[in-house]
């Protein structure tokens, strides 16, 4: 399970240095436009944030063998969908709808970080 969480969470921040760098310097006249640049920086953020969460839930996952370990990768990953692709697509084409699906990643988050202290707090170490 670890493995997989590495690979998962080193595509996702790959992805996020690349979509950071893409929006500072390919979009900057569309987020400007748009007055959405913080948005961006914002979704980028988080992202990225949350990609190294990935690989903390791997080494995790070798040090407990609860299954709500697994769940929180997982949700991290959702939170990242989420939140971030919300505020991406927020920031590029201006949709105000997407404003409303970010606090689902953002939920998705809140959990995740929830289970990891759920998990210390009731499990000892394997």
């Amino acid at each position: 399970m670890h493995r997989r969480f590495i690979i998962i969470g080193a595509i996702l921040g790959a992805l996020g240095v690349a979509l950071g760098a893409f929006g500072a310097h390919g979009l900057e006249a569309i987020l400007e436009a748009n007055g959405r640049v913080d948005t961006f920086e914002t979704g980028s953020r988080y992202h990225i944030y949350h990609s190294l969460a990935l690989l903390a839930v791997a080494w995790l996952s070798t040090v407990y063998s609860n299954k709500l370990i697994q769940w929180a990768g997982y949700l991290f990953v959702v939170g990242i969908i989420f939140f971030s692709g919300s505020l991406y697509i927020l920031a590029i084409f201006d949709i105000g709808i997407m404003g409303a699906i970010a606090p689902i990643g953002g939920t998705a988050f809140i959990i995740a970080w929830g289970l990891l202290a759920w998990v210390a707090f009731q499990d000892k170490p394997d």
